[in-house]
């Protein structure tokens, strides 16, 4: 039986993705090229950028409204993380919000040189942290003309919040000096989960907030589990993490048209009110706030009733700006 992810992409049409490579400074960046229904390289066609959450690889969600995209007549380019799933970069396993940034610029490079892209309309879609940093990079890469993000969460402020308790951001950056301190030396690297490994993992913790709940049910399951998604953190590159603010001029430099789509079950991640903040705060004279009843931030992720959903406001959004 078809996971909830796989059997979703099988509805669409499209021809199997390219796999293509564009560089990062030192590195290379690993992507997927959707395609429209009867591509012609012949022709010029609007692209857009789909980043995966954290944690993710762009088989996952990322590849689900990449695919929605090229149906409506779009070049969609997913890509993985420098640092992560199929990209280069070392060290491993590494959350670093400066080379996520970078990785978006690079795709731009990349796509531009494509002679059946128009490079006056290309977008950018985020899902997650990656919906956080797709908002961060378009500040400064006015090449992007309209961003889209689905459940874009802040991942620097979840960071400095951390546990809830007071000096919770404090208490992280002494652990992760230690322990920079400790691979310095000679220690073998800390690489920990970003969730739980099981469902038995989490309730032997505790844990009951619905986006832990589901987390764990997308990436330990043949719904969303994929190999380039291995629940790995590398904790000692965490430093620049807390310090990240992905709205951070947003009030300034956000100016492209924006539209934001967000669950109306909230849950420990925060998107919902990430989804509030970044409309309170961007710039852009054309911003929209969409609210997707009764789903939750994983609900977004790949079931076909909330996915359609946020497809009824994303597609005719970047018809409309690209």
């Amino acid at each position: 039986m078809n996971s909830v992810s796989d059997s979703f992409l099988t509805q669409e049409q499209n021809v199997m993705p390219q796999s293509v490579k564009f560089s990062n400074k030192f590195s290379d960046v690993a992507a997927d090229l959707y395609f429209p229904a009867n591509f012609d390289a012949k022709k010029k066609y609007p692209a857009i950028l789909c980043a995966h959450p954290i944690s993710s690889c762009k088989e996952q969600t990322a590849a689900i409204y990449a695919q929605k995209l090229a149906a409506l007549g779009y070049v969609a380019l997913a890509f993985d993380a420098s640092h992560q799933g199929a990209s280069g970069g070392e060290p491993r396993y590494l959350e670093d919000p400066a080379s996520r940034v970078e990785d978006f610029r690079c795709a731009v490079d990349y796509l531009v040189t494509l002679d059946y892209v128009d490079d006056a309309r290309i977008g950018v879609l985020g899902i997650c942290g990656g919906g956080g940093y797709a908002v961060n990079a378009a500040m400064t890469e006015r090449r992007i003309k309209a961003v889209g993000t689905v459940v874009a969460a802040n991942y620097g402020r979840l960071m400095r919040e951390g546990d809830q308790s007071p000096d919770a951001a404090l208490n992280a950056l002494d652990a992760i000096g230690k322990q920079r301190t400790a691979e310095a030396r000679g220690a073998e690297p800390a690489i920990i989960t970003y969730i739980p490994t099981s469902v038995a993992e989490r309730e032997k913790a505790g844990i009951t907030d619905i986006d832990i709940v589901e987390a764990v049910d997308y990436y330990t399951t043949p719904r969303g589990q994929k190999p380039g998604s291995p629940n790995k953190l590398r904790f000692s590159g965490l430093q620049a993490a807390v310090g990240f603010d992905a709205f951070h001029l947003a009030e300034h430099l956000l100016t492209q048209p924006l539209q934001i789509v967000i669950g109306s079950v909230p849950g420990g991640f925060g998107s919902y009110r990430d989804g509030y903040e970044l409309f309170s705060r961007a710039r852009s004279s054309r911003k929209n706030l969409f609210v997707v009843e009764g789903a939750s931030h994983y609900d977004l992720y790949d079931k076909p009733e909330y996915v359609e959903q946020a497809m009824t406001k994303l597609g005719p959004f970047f018809k409309e700006n690209l």
